[in-house]
Parts: C-alpha cells; structure tokens; sequence
C-alpha cells in the first residue's frame, strides 16, 4: 500500500471518529421538548395514527416532540392558545392542542 493511500486512509479514519463523537455531544446537550413543534416538523412521538418524524397534524401538538438544547424547553417563546392560556413546552407529553 501507497504511503498516500495510508495517510488518506487514517486521515479518513480520524475524521470519522470526530464526526462521531461531535454526534454524540451534541445529542447529549438535548433533550425532547414536547408540544413546541410546527406540523409536520416534529422529531418522533406524534401519537397514536401517526408513525414518527414529520408526522405530527397540528402546530404545538402535545404529543409530538422535537429535540432541543438542554434547558430551554419550558423557557421557549411560544403563541397564546385560541383561548388566551399560554402554551408552554414540556418534557412530558401534554393533553393539548391533539387532533381530533
């Protein structure tokens, strides 16, 4: 083997190995943010009738999640339901804005 197929291998190598761990760091500083999704552009976790990602039918669904940055959450700013309560994000699912 060439020593420029080996330098080209290794260096092929290292750079995996970074992806990989940059992957794993930024998934650890996120978590699931439920209910702060547009439809259609949730994570995972749309509900029953729906399979995943993307599948969510309704903006803010309770149900759906997106992941985040770690800590902001419940702290996003997020419209005013139909009927003037707040809508806040949340680490659990939430029994709001479901379709029906």
């Amino acid at each position: 083997m060439s020593n420029t197929l080996k330098t080209a291998a290794i260096a092929g190598a290292v750079a995996a190995a970074m992806s990989t761990h940059a992957t794993a760091v930024q998934a650890a500083s996120q978590e699931k943010c439920y209910g702060v999704s547009l439809a259609g552009e949730n994570d995972c976790a749309a509900g029953p009738g729906t399979t995943c990602a993307g599948t969510s039918v309704k903006d803010y669904q309770g149900n759906a999640w997106t992941l985040v940055d770690e800590g902001t959450c419940t702290e996003m700013d997020l419209p005013e339901m139909a009927d003037g309560t707040e809508r806040q994000g949340s680490l659990e699912p939430l029994d709001r804005d479901l379709p029906a």
